[in-house]
């Protein structure tokens, strides 16, 4: 992987955070952000593999389909 793209997806998981965090404490949809990520091109798998990394680092909480800023 070359340095542009560990910061564009840097770029993308620092979005995603902020996104959820504006959602809230009743949590962001999981579609809703997948929708958004989609219309710039992300797949689904690309969008699992995201969500999952960020769950995993302990930036986000995943309850059923909402996403939590930790």
């Amino acid at each position: 992987m070359t340095t542009q793209q560990i910061q564009a997806i840097k770029l993308v998981a620092d979005a995603v955070i902020e996104s959820v965090k504006a959602a809230g404490p009743l949590g962001a949809p999981g579609g809703v952000i997948y929708a958004g990520l989609m219309a710039f091109g992300c797949t689904l798998q690309q969008y699992e593999s995201i969500m999952s990394a960020l769950v995993q680092a302990g930036k986000l909480m995943r309850k059923g389909q909402l996403y939590f800023a930790v």
